[in-house]
């Protein structure tokens, strides 16, 4: 038979007809797998400016930090009152907080267990069957008793103060190691690494490298275990300090809070101590004398030899610079040219004031804590976050070369996947804390190594849902959260917003092209962010494309606690209240949550000198005493300011819709 009477009976016109359909159906399955990937890419823009939203903030938030240890300064040079009312502030500040006690039993005996306490009951000296119970009460939400808490605080203590400036360890072809990035008190991925990685042991050795604590709820048991798993193993588990393991910092970012809700009673002391266990540390571990692992980075000056024999214990807080020195005059107290103490090197207030480091010396730790990688070439000021420096991959290779080292494992940073390498494949960033921002904004992750391998990363995110939220969701959730704080820093800097807007309104239309909204945006916010990009979120924009500027605070105020303050002086306290509160804490050495008035007004003028706030004293004394509720002289300035808070008008109107839903 012919083909051509193959075709008459059809056979062709069949095979042609499933040719064409074929090809219909891969150019739709193209045209879906095309908008597919244009689809999840805008998704993925969309979450990467949500976190660059939230990473700037966090750091802009670290500059104000390291700029309030130029305020304690300022301070201390300029409020002698502080010297005679409250002799143990310099102390608290700048020198060493607790007395070496002679007989720590007599600290610890002094807390009973009481037989109605069902927590887990430690027993000295530790064993692996501890951590483990450790590990399943908290899982079930217990708490360690305080007695407990302390033991183990005093123990750490113990041990540490017979470690290095830097722990060497060595792995082999059967001995791996684990090396964990930040986790900021968030537990659930601690038992994550442990369900995947098994507990610390002698054959299972694990690096801890800084901040442990802060952000999470959870940073207490989160330095039990470690520091449990340690006293057990002190020669397989390895912590290093990071720039949150510092009592100013916890004052800040929520660990000081934790404690005194936990332990109500006993906080206190628990707090004092941990600010001496910081101080003795490690500030780094150097793996096979080849690898590198400190918590921030380095810069050009970075001198290893020097960091391996500073006394580490005299860094109270990475944010407190040494005193300055007058070298003109004797050594002893000395009055300046508006009668201030400046209290010298060495000179012991109260018994107390130890030996600080030199400036050098501080500068070198600052650099490690704090620092961080970039692509740029070169050594120069980490303006995100006001301390440190970013380095660039000729500074790495410098270093590494310098101390025959291969590599630098670093964490310090959040990244999307948890871990980051850049520089050549000579540094690595790892991140443990996921869902650091929100839920779904990372993944966290751990490294495994041992000699003679390449580095191994596994990655994973906590989720207590049981199945994952479609990519979309996620990333409205992160977008919506992160708008939400770029909104309330607007909101502190209205005032300012709109005499830039007004500057550049030269007509008064009440609207701005884009180039000269963002100008002003990044100009007043001190934010490098994508504002074009951002725009449709924070403003309404004309057919034309300018911008009403006005928009931005239409669906945002802050509540007033006073509501005869002036805006100005709203904004300025609501813009700084984190500052204040962690210096009127410093103040109230007893927790109590009570200042003088006296002591208000006086620092306030500190304040407002140090940081150039332009707000009248009258202005301060009349919320001064409106502040002073019962009228005894006192304040509550935690209460006072947890009043300042910043009302999303949308969320009434989300509300009422998920009602009607």
């Amino acid at each position: 038979m012919s083909t051509h009477d193959l075709e008459d009976m059809g056979c062709g016109t069949s095979s042609s007809t499933k040719d064409r359909k074929s090809e219909k159906a891969l150019k739709a399955a193209l045209v879906i797998q095309n908008w597919y990937r244009g689809y999840s890419a805008r998704l993925k823009a969309r979450q990467r400016y949500a976190l660059t939203i939230f990473q700037s903030i966090e750091y802009a938030d670290e500059q104000g930090q390291l700029q309030l240890s130029n305020f304690f300064s300022f301070m201390l040079e300029n409020y002698t009152q502080i010297h005679k009312k409250d002799p143990e502030l310099v102390a608290r500040l700048f020198g060493s907080t607790l007395q070496d006690y002679k007989d720590r039993q007599d600290y610890v005996s002094r807390i009973d267990v009481p037989d109605s306490y069902h927590g887990p009951r430690l027993q000295f000296p530790l064993t692996f069957t501890d951590i483990d119970l450790l590990v399943e009460a908290f899982k079930q939400q217990q708490i360690l008793h305080a007695h407990y808490v302390l033991e183990v605080l005093f123990e750490t203590k113990k041990v540490l103060k017979q470690m290095p400036n830097f722990t060497h360890v060595k792995t082999s072809p059967s001995k791996e190691l684990t090396i964990c990035g930040d986790l900021h008190g968030k537990l659930d991925d601690l038992f994550l690494i442990f369900y995947k990685n098994g507990l610390p042991s002698g054959s299972n050795t694990y690096i801890f490298n800084g901040d442990f604590v802060d952000r999470g709820k959870h940073s207490i048991e989160i330095l039990m275990i470690l520091f449990v798993s340690f006293l057990v193993y002190p020669n397989d588990l390895h912590l290093n300090r990071g720039n949150h393991e510092d009592f100013m910092m916890n004052l800040r970012y929520g660990f000081t809070k934790e404690i005194l809700h936990k332990y109500k009673i006993h906080g206190k002391k628990i707090l004092q101590i941990l600010e001496d266990v910081y101080t003795w540390l490690p500030i780094g571990t150097i793996i096979d004398n080849e690898i590198l692992v400190i918590h921030g980075g380095i810069s050009e000056s970075t001198d290893l030899n020097l960091l391996h024999r500073i006394e580490r214990n005299k860094m109270k807080s990475v944010l407190m610079s040494p005193i300055p020195l007058d070298e003109d005059h004797d050594n002893d107290l000395k009055k300046n040219k508006i009668n201030t103490t400046i209290i010298p090197r060495e000179v012991k207030t109260n018994g107390s004031l130890s030996e600080q480091l030199t400036k050098h010396e501080w500068e070198q730790v600052i650099d490690i804590l704090w620092s961080d990688p970039r692509g740029k070439r070169g050594c120069y000021p980490n303006t995100s976050r006001g301390g440190g420096c970013y380095f660039g991959p000729d500074i790495t290779s410098k270093v590494l070369n310098k101390y025959q080292l291969k590599m630098l494992i670093r964490s310090h940073e959040c990244k999307p996947e948890g871990y980051e390498i850049c520089h050549d494949g000579k540094v690595v960033t790892v991140f443990s804390a996921s869902n650091y921002y929100e839920e779904g904004s990372n993944r966290g992750a751990y490294i495994k190594l041992c000699s003679g391998m390449n580095l191994r990363f596994f990655q994973y995110q906590v989720t207590k849902a049981t199945c994952l939220r479609p990519l979309y969701q996620r990333v409205n959730t992160i977008e919506s959260s992160a708008i939400r704080i770029l909104k309330e820093r607007m909101i502190s800097r209205k005032t300012d917003l709109i005499r830039a807007f007004q500057l550049q309104d030269r007509s008064k239309s009440g609207k701005l092209p884009m180039g000269q909204w963002a100008f002003s945006m990044e100009n007043i916010l001190g934010l490098n962010l994508p504002w074009r990009s951002l725009s449709p979120h924070l403003v309404t924009i004309d057919k034309n494309g300018n911008i009403n500027y006005m928009s931005s605070f239409e669906d945002i105020h802050i509540q007033k606690p006073v509501k005869e303050a002036q805006s100005t002086l709203i904004e300025t306290l609501y813009r700084y209240r984190s500052d204040l509160q962690i210096i009127f804490n410093v103040i109230d050495s007893d927790h109590s949550g009570l200042i003088s008035m006296e002591e208000f007004r006086a620092m306030w003028k500190l304040f407002n000198s140090h940081y150039s706030i332009h707000i009248d004293d009258f202005q301060i004394d009349d919320l001064a005493e409106r502040m002073d509720l019962n009228k005894d002289g006192s304040i509550d300035f935690n209460e006072f300011l947890k009043a300042f808070y910043v009302v999303h008008k949308l969320d009434n109107v989300n509300k009422s819709d998920s009602k009607l839903a």
